[in-house]
């Protein structure tokens, strides 16, 4: 049909950023792997992780076109103070004013990321690992496809939040995803308490995600801001060869608190 717009896939990465690659089939479907296998036009976090993903895909499924021919347009980098994973712009499309409340304003690159799409490509999006738009930058890419009336379809993949609060044994029926907490050492211990106050007044499990290197001073930080009785859940490596999880009370963390690896992701999941 004349004018139809392509479609905006939502392509899941894997988890091994920064580790050795797991076999590519083994954390997502076959079907994902074809679909990806078609795209020609992509937005990508990274555009030197993606080539290393589509090289990956094209040795399961080659790809309907060469590399090199492919359009790949990185997602403008975050704001000036905001850490990988937090809110990112998207390219000049015009969103709704709670839309730009909610994911900022989208930056007149004068390149739109969205124009394969409204031209009537199909379009990808990838982050450098798992589900892009979730805990990663592309939100503000989709609410823009949203806004310009560009299909939206999500691919099944890994994601590590998910997979931590399966793992975790907490509560899994109220959950809240906070996020990267402050890097300053006071303000993260007072982010913490407020945290821990609020999974005790609401039943409800937080979840948060930090850069690797800083993985072990999170870990400190909770375990001198939380009460004894607090559950604390560390989910480390998921998917990869060694990856673990493991729950216990704080106190008992306290009595043997682990080595976190400083390239390996972790996810952290707490109850009060």
């Amino acid at each position: 049909m004349k004018g139809a717009k392509g479609t905006l896939w939502l392509v899941p990465n894997a988890l091994d950023l920064g580790a050795e690659p797991v076999p590519l089939d083994e954390v997502l479907p076959l079907a994902v792997i074809r679909r990806a296998a078609t795209l020609a036009h992509w937005v990508v976090e990274d555009a030197r992780s993606a080539r290393a993903f589509l090289k990956r895909v094209h040795a399961l499924v080659p790809l309907a076109q060469p590399l090199q021919s492919l359009h790949l347009r990185e997602l403008p980098p975050p704001a000036k103070g905001k850490a990988r994973g937090e809110a990112r712009t998207a390219g000049h499309a015009t969103l709704p004013a709670p839309l730009q409340a909610m994911h900022g304003p989208l930056a007149p690159d004068g390149q739109p990321l969205l124009a394969p799409a409204l031209a009537g490509h199909d379009l990808g999006l990838l982050s450098e690992a798992g589900l892009p738009a979730v805990a990663d930058p592309g939100a503000a890419l989709v609410a823009a496809a949203h806004a310009a009336g560009v299909p939206v379809q999500p691919l099944p993949g890994a994601s590590a939040l998910a997979l931590a609060l399966a793992a975790s044994g907490l509560e899994g029926q109220q959950f809240a995803f906070v996020g990267y907490l402050p890097q300053d050492a006071g303000a993260r211990s007072a982010r913490l308490r407020e945290l821990e106050a609020r999974s005790r007044q609401l039943g409800q499990t937080q979840i948060c995600i930090e850069t690797p290197y800083r993985n072990a001073a999170l870990l400190g930080a909770m375990l001198a801001a939380f009460a004894p009785g607090t559950r604390l859940a560390v989910s480390c490596g998921l998917t990869l060869p060694g990856g673990w999880s493991r729950m216990q009370t704080v106190s008992a963390w306290r009595r043997a608190p682990p080595e976190l690896p400083e390239r390996t992701p972790a996810v952290f999941a707490w109850l009060a």
